[in-house]
């Protein structure tokens, strides 16, 4: 499977996600003990429009870390299914804008997190991704990263999944 990035983003599709929004929300109702985190690997999403930065932490390091980026296509769904797959993820972390009045509107992400939900049996939680792609590409300046816009996604994926975990404890 090849993670990549087009030049041009397709903005001419609607988004893949739309026709696989659940009518209701459903809880699987599993978490750790006492508030504690289950182990097993997670994924951080930074979902966006074109692009869909990606990282990766387990709960032993309790780090996160860039795990690529995917054009938010009609192939999406298809490759983060492979991806939950092949790297046995037991809870994807979405950063939503935290402006979203979440009562009012489905953030395409919470979409996103309900069928993965749905089809995947993966459970999805919710991360305030405020400020995080200026910081990511800040991050990425102070490293002397060349070409930032290509590693900004994932970098603020990472930052979403490390939030995470830090207020999980």
């Amino acid at each position: 499977m090849s993670i990549s990035r087009s030049k041009k983003p397709n903005i001419s599709h609607p988004s893949p996600i739309s026709n696989f929004a659940p009518d209701e929300e459903k809880s699987t109702g599993k978490s750790g003990r006492n508030g504690e985190m289950e182990l097993g690997k997670y994924l951080g999403i930074d979902y966006g429009k074109s692009k869909v930065g990606l990282a990766i932490a387990d709960s032993e390091t309790r780090m996160a870390f860039q795990y690529g980026t995917l054009n938010n296509d009609k192939n999406l769904l298809q490759k983060l299914a492979e991806i939950v797959e092949k790297e046995n993820i037991k809870k994807v972390i979405i950063g939503i804008p935290s402006y979203i009045n979440r009562e009012q509107a489905i953030y395409p992400g919470e979409k996103l997190g309900n069928f993965l939900k749905e089809k995947l049996n993966v459970e999805a939680e919710y991360q305030d991704e405020m400020f995080s792609t200026r910081e990511a590409q800040r991050n990425l300046i102070e490293k002397g990263v060349k070409g930032i816009k290509k590693y900004d996604d994932q970098e603020a994926a990472r930052i979403i999944l490390q939030a995470w975990l830090d207020k999980k404890g």
